[in-house]
């Protein structure tokens, strides 16, 4: 009777640890935004647009380098068309990234920018971007996918180089959920 009893205990602290750690899970992802916000670290870039009419810094040149990779069980071929560009500080540029489905099925990606050194991110502007957006691919489709960004001219003086890295994951499975 009394290993019953346990038994029905240990059930019940297990149950609770698993729903514990399932609301931990959701609860990461709006205190990982708060972190970043508050220390600035990470590469998380601002999301703003600014206005059109910034100033250029002209006197003035920085070094963007561009990094992609895939994760996982990702069955893509994912790299910058350019790896490595100058660019003035309040000056727009427009670059690409390839992508290629190299399996047999269609599959939906998702790419997730990091902005290194992590004080540098503040001042990365991604106007446009395939990271805002999912990017399904069918089997064996290729795609250029196309980011706008800029520097903002404040960029610390310290900052001669910046890197913008993607990491791209499978999200098939889950837009299939969902769908």
């Amino acid at each position: 009777m009394a290993n019953a009893q346990e038994n029905r205990r240990l059930i019940t602290t297990l149950i609770g640890v698993v729903v514990g750690m399932f609301g931990f899970g959701f609860a990461l992802v709006p205190l990982y935004d708060v972190f970043c916000e508050i220390t600035g670290i990470n590469g998380k870039t601002s999301g703003e647009v600014a206005a059109q009419s910034r100033t250029v810094d002209e006197q003035r040149v920085v070094t963007v380098e561009f990094i992609a990779r895939v994760q996982g069980d990702m069955p893509w071929e994912f790299k910058p068309v350019v790896n490595r560009l100058k660019v003035h500080p309040g000056e727009s540029r427009q670059v690409a990234f390839y992508a290629r489905n190299l399996s047999a099925e269609a599959t939906v990606g998702q790419a997730i920018p990091s902005v290194s050194p992590g004080l540098g991110a503040l001042y990365f502007s991604k106007v446009e971007c395939f990271c805002f957006n999912q990017q399904p691919l069918a089997a064996g489709e290729e795609a250029e996918l196309g980011l706008l960004f800029y520097l903002d001219p404040e960029l610390p003086p310290e900052i001669q180089t910046v890197t913008l890295s993607y990491t791209l994951y499978n999200i098939t499975d889950k837009v299939s959920e969902r769908g």
